[in-house]
């Protein structure tokens, strides 16, 4: 069954780190939509008990930037496809660490270097979970996806730049993401 903890476990930072994919959860304070994203690319470290930090990349949106930028809130949840049925999730207050913040050049040291990155979320945890995960299906990793970085590549960072520009300084409802310079 479900159990709650103040922090991060040790148990739960090897089931974490051994995951190929996580899911991203936010929502404005106020309606609109929730938007929920799948992470890969291991874009993401544990920096302590309390505290993550994922790689952003450039995407067709930027709801998860908009809403951290509007209120904080954020959800973490890993789910075991393969051996033990197992589901973690990390709720905590979020941060958009741009590139030009002074803390960006660390954090990125600490992750992979990967094209097109926009941002670093870093995560304070508040609370963690675990819940038994049966009904999570068995599935197999084959290997991670390499379509949005070889697209950012391949854009430039001056192409990426632009499309952001276009695609990323509103979330969907409207709330204010990247900045357009």
């Amino acid at each position: 069954m479900g159990k709650t903890y103040e922090s991060i476990t040790e148990e739960m930072r090897a089931f974490i780190e051994a995951q190929p994919l996580f899911f991203v959860a936010t929502a404005p304070r106020d309606g609109g939509h929730v938007n929920l994203s799948p992470k890969g690319l291991n874009s993401l470290v544990i920096l302590g008990p309390r505290q993550v930090a994922y790689l952003d990349l450039t995407g067709s949106g930027a709801e998860t930037i908009a809403h951290v930028r509007e209120n904080g809130r954020i959800t973490l949840m890993f789910c075991a496809f393969e051996g033990s049925p197992n589901i973690v999730r990390l709720y905590g207050r979020g941060e958009v660490v741009l590139t030009d913040d002074e803390r960006f050049a660390d954090l990125q040291a600490k992750l992979p270097a990967l094209a097109g990155v926009r941002s670093i979320l870093l995560i304070q945890v508040e609370r963690t979970s675990t819940s038994c995960g049966y009904g999570v299906p068995f599935m197999e990793y084959v290997k991670d996806r390499t379509t949005l970085v070889d697209w950012a590549e391949a854009k430039g960072e001056s192409g990426v730049r632009e499309y952001r520009k276009e695609k990323n300084t509103l979330s969907i409802d409207g709330l204010p993401a990247i900045d357009r310079g």
